[in-house]
């Protein structure tokens, strides 16, 4: 399939962040894959954007779905233009690092870093394919180790970790053009965040924005609207 414009893909696409930034990339003329774990919820969100927006299963956690989703990716388009790992889970309000629950941290791992670590794996093939690739991980201010306190644990953990690996990433594939970013949306009125925050379009333009850089933009950062924010 021909697409006319760069083809991004979106995990968590099915609503918050995630659906505020595929929105956004269809109407910049992306032909925008629509990821979920459950297929219906997919197309529900696919059917209300602008543009090509494409429904499309992946569940982040479930090697199977990663690996059928690049493999079905690259039979239908040969290239992937734009990664955006937004899936995430748990935002453990009121949890202790002291007594945490660590099973619940590992499954807060499994999605929120070996979720995005293995997507981009699994797609690295295809975004070498592109002439401008871009990964952005969805990241938190929660997991700046310049001003991280106590609570939340699981969450502030697993975006430290995310931050990390964009670090290592965005060096091992700059001589491939690739550009790697990590971008934090800010407090944002979601399912996750809460009521109360800013409107989710606002935090997705700054995922947008890394998606988007010019091939001379920064890899390896951590931002958010554009800005530059403390590891």
């Amino acid at each position: 399939m021909r697409t006319t414009g760069p083809l991004a893909l979106v995990t968590g696409a099915n609503r918050g962040i995630g659906r505020a930034t595929a929105e956004q990339l269809a109407a910049l003329g992306h032909t925008v894959l629509v990821c979920a774990r459950d297929p219906d919820d997919a197309a529900r969100a696919a059917a209300g954007m602008p543009g090509t927006a494409l429904p499309r299963r992946l569940d982040v956690t479930d090697p199977d779905t990663v690996r059928d989703l690049a493999r079905a990716v690259g039979t239908e388009f040969g290239h992937l233009d734009v990664l955006v790992n937004n899936a995430a889970v748990n935002y453990d309000t009121g949890a202790r690092a002291t007594d945490a629950d660590l099973d619940d941290v590992r499954r807060t791992l499994e999605t929120n870093l070996f979720g995005a670590w293995s997507v981009t794996q699994a797609f690295l093939p295809l975004l070498r394919r592109s002439p401008h690739p871009r990964v952005v991980n969805v990241s938190s201010e929660s997991g700046s180790l310049a001003g991280m306190g106590g609570g939340t644990p699981a969450y502030g953990v697993s975006k430290a970790a995310l931050n990390a690996l964009t670090r290592k990433l965005a060096d091992e594939l700059r001589p491939d053009g690739i550009l790697v970013n990590a971008v934090c949306p800010g407090w944002v009125a979601t399912d996750m965040g809460g009521p109360g925050g800013r409107p989710v379009t606002e935090g997705a333009a700054g995922i947008v924005w890394a998606a988007t850089l010019p091939d001379s933009g920064p890899t390896g950062g951590f931002h958010r609207d554009g800005r530059p924010l403390a590891w």
